[in-house]
């Protein structure tokens, strides 16, 4: 029990600097790149579009149909579901009879969540 500081939290530290550093290193390194060997031009052609050589004749705002919006939410609210389904089905044979119920409601709402959503027509790609 007389570990010293650095002993628990060198490792710690040791892993941050090394996130930090493979966060880092690449940008930096981009960075030397374009100062070392990329022409500096700077003009209206160099600084025009360049994705297809064409500028973009209306407002480049696009509107998209509400219901791209709800299968955008019905994907993230099954998503994160999942994400609590995962301790359930690890911890299935440990669990009490009270925790299996808990967990079937829960399966429960889901299932009527998905049933209301058919039936008001939301799953229907068009």
């Amino acid at each position: 029990m007389n570990s010293s500081f650095a002993q628990i939290y060198g490792p710690i530290a040791v892993l941050m600097i090394a996130a930090v550093g493979f966060a880092i290193a690449p940008l930096a390194m981009a960075w030397l790149w374009a100062k070392r060997f990329s022409i500096r031009k700077p003009g209206p052609v160099k600084n025009s579009s360049y994705e297809c050589g064409l500028d973009s004749k209306d407002d480049v705002l696009i509107q998209f149909r509400p219901e791209y919006y709800l299968y955008a939410i019905v994907f993230l609210i099954f998503d994160v579901e999942a994400i609590f389904l995962l301790p359930f089905a690890v911890a299935f044979t440990g669990l009490t009879v009270s925790a299996s119920i808990v967990m079937l409601i829960f399966l429960l709402l889901l299932v009527e969540g998905l049933v209301w959503m058919w039936r008001k027509g939301v799953l229907i790609w068009v």
